[in-house]
């Protein structure tokens, strides 16, 4: 029989907020000892991946960086899992690296045990629950994407653990840019040529808007017939070229680079307040010379057309 005595402590509901005061004293000594406390550092990538009629397409920029240095200018961002299954990896490049390899062993492994090609759903799992044991600090936002039993599938999993199914998402900081070409250009059961283009424009979209993103697009092609992984499928930002559709179409015809002078219809301006004591007379063009008995100033000429600009004394310097 239980104790009489023994009183049961009533707690009250709701959230307990203890930690987060910890924390902010804890961050109140630190900054009175000249330290700041950590901060999440920015994942420096666009990642993105749709699903279209025939499969999953998934891409990636190709730039890796250490704070404002680029450290590799071709890595691989797109990640083996299983034959039918491939990853994209942003934030902490050892920590995707690592946890992808850890995965597609695991994988294998279930694989050969079960005896049943590997699931996406499966992957997904698996790798949710090693991020959310490390709360966090295991850096890397994960895009999932296969083709199954159940057809093609597309996952993304945030660092603490979190997950979407979507038909289309983006990570990393380039993640907005990206996003906004998806929600306006992305159709249900899209063709491979138009949802391969719409990968690569929503990739160009992230490394032209983000510091963090560049280089080179690449692509994986996932359906049931198998994978093409595009490595190098397009590099939209190529050192001194702008070879865009916009830029030719506002080019010039030759011949339009230099312009006489008398061809040029320059607007008339108002006419210049005088210098005290000075006289106005009619001047050329309809335009007031200003004439005025006070010395010339030293370094101002009136020479030119109409005395220099309009026949305003040292506009002769000026650039009509």
């Amino acid at each position: 029989m239980l104790n009489s005595s023994t009183q049961c402590e009533i707690t009250s509901g709701g959230f307990c907020f203890d930690n987060a005061r910890r924390n902010a004293v804890l961050e109140a000594e630190l900054s009175e000892k000249g330290y700041k406390a950590p901060k999440a550092r920015k994942t420096g990538t666009t990642i993105a991946g749709m699903v279209f009629k025939d499969g999953v397409i998934l891409g990636a920029d190709t730039r890796a960086t250490d704070d404002m240095v680029v450290a590799d200018k071709n890595c691989m961002k797109i990640h083996y899992i299983a034959p039918n299954i491939y990853c994209c990896g942003a934030g902490v490049a050892a920590d995707a690296e690592i946890l992808t390899q850890m995965m597609s062993s695991n994988i294998e492994l279930h694989s050969l045990s079960t005896g049943r090609p590997p699931l996406v759903v499966t992957v997904t799992r698996q790798i949710k629950q090693m991020l959310f044991r490390y709360q966090g600090h295991i850096g890397s936002s994960l895009i999932v994407g296969g083709v199954d039993v159940d057809g093609p599938q597309l996952y993304s999993i945030f660092p603490h653990g979190s997950y979407d199914k979507l038909p289309f998402v983006t990570m990393g900081s380039g993640a907005a840019a990206a996003v906004s070409v998806f929600e306006d250009r992305f159709k249900a059961k899209m063709e491979l040529e138009e949802a391969k283009q719409l990968v690569r424009d929503a990739i160009t979209a992230g490394i032209f808007c983000d510091l963090g993103s560049g280089s080179n697009v690449d692509l994986c092609v996932i359906t049931e017939k198998g994978v093409d992984y595009l490595r190098g499928y397009d590099r939209p930002s190529q050192k001194g070229q702008r070879n865009t559709a916009e830029e030719e179409e506002r080019r010039f015809p030759p011949g339009n680079e230099s312009a006489d002078r008398k061809s040029v219809n320059i607007r008339s301006q108002p006419d210049p307040a005088p210098a005290q004591g000075a006289v106005l007379t009619p001047g050329a063009g309809g335009v007031s010379d200003v004439q005025s008995g006070a010395p010339e100033v030293a370094g101002l000429r009136s020479d030119g057309p109409a005395g220099g600009c309009g026949g305003v004394p040292g506009a002769s310097f000026l650039r009509c």
